[in-house]
């Protein structure tokens, strides 16, 4: 009889479908009773997991480098906001991380200008960029930046210099984000970022 897989952290052991069963229940606390994995999540959640409980052996043999962040990436509405908060019960407290929009960023940029790069872009502490692509470039006393670039680039810098990890969940393409922050920032995030897909099939599930 095959022995069912299990995951481990610092603390105990979990079989991995009893991590998955008490993840959703984390979810249907925070988002409601509407809320559950669907069969198609359970490879992208599984990474997730292995990732945020450093599990070395299983993130080796899926090519996942723990010195990395998890750019999450898939259709709208297929999960990965709501998951990049949940799968944080995992962490110590000392090791959770913001969930920050770019979208709110791009607006803090209007109203507080480029101390909005520094803050995020110099914040030494792992953050999540939710939803990399959907903001827009903001105009603060006339002048114009692409914040998140900006903010992507210090980031870049933070992980080099200090190793300090930055994660990212974006509905776009690489060559959609190349074309909206330029060959400079996609060349950065390769070396940022473990690369973690939902299929493009992958249905709304707001619907």
């Amino acid at each position: 009889m095959k022995k069912p897989y299990t995951v481990k952290n610092k603390m105990r052991h979990f079989k991995f479908h009893d991590t998955l069963h008490f993840l959703q229940n984390v979810g249907k606390e925070k988002y409601g009773q509407e809320f559950r994995f669907h069969n198609e999540d359970i490879k992208i959640l599984h990474k997730l997991i292995i990732y945020m409980i450093h599990e070395d052996i299983q993130c080796k043999k899926y090519g996942i480098d723990l010195n990395k962040g998890v750019l999450l990436t898939g259709p709208v509405g297929c999960g990965k906001t709501s998951w990049m908060n949940i799968i944080q019960v995992l962490l110590f407290q000392n090791q959770t991380f913001q969930v920050k929009s770019t979208r709110d960023i791009a607006f803090e940029f209007n109203q507080e200008g480029f101390s909005t790069v520094l803050k995020y872009g110099n914040r030494n502490k792992t953050l999540c960029l939710d939803d990399i692509g959907v903001e827009q470039n903001i105009k603060f006393y006339g002048n114009e930046c692409n914040t998140i670039a900006e903010i992507l680039l210090k980031r870049y810098d933070l992980l080099i210099n200090h190793q300090v990890i930055t994660h990212a969940t974006t509905n776009l393409t690489a060559n959609e984000i190349e074309n909206i922050y330029g060959n400079r920032v996609r060349s950065r995030l390769r070396k940022m970022f473990n690369l973690i897909s939902f299929p493009a099939s992958t249905k709304d599930k707001r619907k």
